[in-house]
């Protein structure tokens, strides 16, 4: 009696795993059948093109100080950074043209013994003009900061109201009478300039004795009507800055200006040093605002890559 159960067992098991395979088979064509559906209903895309990571120099020599410090703002930024001296470009060691970004750091040029960029400036002008104005023309982003502003307006190339590259503004010594060395606060303005989209404000040092924007009333209002005040002081509130919060005395409380295009932009303070939390005074309880400082160089950089 037992062994007829078992038989009966056994063929029961095995009808069990032929229904089982069954379903299974059966589960599979529905489901490739429905992925092929959908996959027909799909239109086709193409694969996303691979971002060109644009080309940065970054300017030393003669003075200049501070390339390194911008050097490591543009590359967390994503560009790929060479400092080149200036006697490289002037002698054609290596082109403006094989860059899309061009950036002049803060220092000293020639000791600022005659005015704060002004023989930077003159030197360029004998040097490499002509490539700088391709550059300029071409539409690619020129970044200058502190003594780097300073050129960029010796240079005629900020503000360039006339067009004519002529010197419409200079930066003077600061109203205090001393060098000055502080933290700030900058707003970004309603401005031609893009590269402070999605940036609320800044928070970074100023290190400089000839710091004060002076230009004429007439330049001034020009400046504020065609949107190229790009930055200006303020306090920790975001309030009108007096001294210290505008540390040099700047007309209007003018920080940085751009040129028509938007695409020059020269300021005095210095946003390269606020790309990392550990810079800001008070990182240890946990305030700092470096995403705002990294997001204007990422700006830059996406500009930058239009040109890639």
């Amino acid at each position: 009696m037992k062994k007829p159960k078992k038989k009966m067992a056994r063929k029961m098991k095995k009808a069990e795993k032929k229904y089982s395979k069954k379903v299974i088979t059966v589960a599979k064509k529905i489901a490739k059948s429905k992925n092929e559906k959908i996959a027909a209903a799909k239109p086709v895309q193409a694969a996303p093109a691979q971002e060109k990571t644009p080309r940065c120099i970054v300017l030393a020599g003669f003075g200049l100080n501070a390339e390194a410090e911008l050097a490591d703002a543009f590359t967390r930024a994503g560009a790929d950074v060479d400092i080149v001296h200036f006697s490289d470009i002037a002698s054609r060691a290596k082109r403006l043209s094989n860059y899309q970004i061009f950036a002049i750091p803060g220092g000293w040029s020639f000791g600022d013994d005659i005015a704060g960029g002004r023989v930077l400036a003159n030197k360029l002008k004998n040097s490499f003009r002509a490539d700088f104005e391709e550059f300029v023309t071409s539409g690619k982003p020129v970044l200058g900061i502190c003594n780097g502003f300073q050129t960029l307006v010796k240079l005629g190339a900020l503000p360039n109201l006339s067009g004519n590259s002529e010197q419409e503004a200079t930066l003077y010594f600061n109203k205090s009478g001393r060098f000055e060395d502080r933290w700030i606060y900058l707003k970004p303005q309603k401005s031609v300039c893009r590269y402070f989209e999605g940036v609320e404000f800044v928070h970074c040092p100023v290190r400089h004795g000839e710091g004060q924007f002076v230009a004429n009333e007439k330049v001034l209002d020009e400046l504020e009507k065609c949107g190229m005040v790009a930055l200006k002081y303020v306090d920790e509130k975001m309030g009108e800055a007096n001294y210290p919060d505008n540390p040099n005395g700047s007309a209007r409380s003018i920080a940085g200006i751009c040129d028509r295009t938007g695409k020059i932009l020269g300021l005095m303070p210095h946003p390269e040093c606020s790309v990392r939390r550990e810079t800001f005074p008070r990182f240890t309880s946990g305030v700092s605002s470096e995403k705002n400082s990294l997001r204007f160089f990422e700006n830059i950089v996406n500009e930058g890559r239009k040109h890639a």
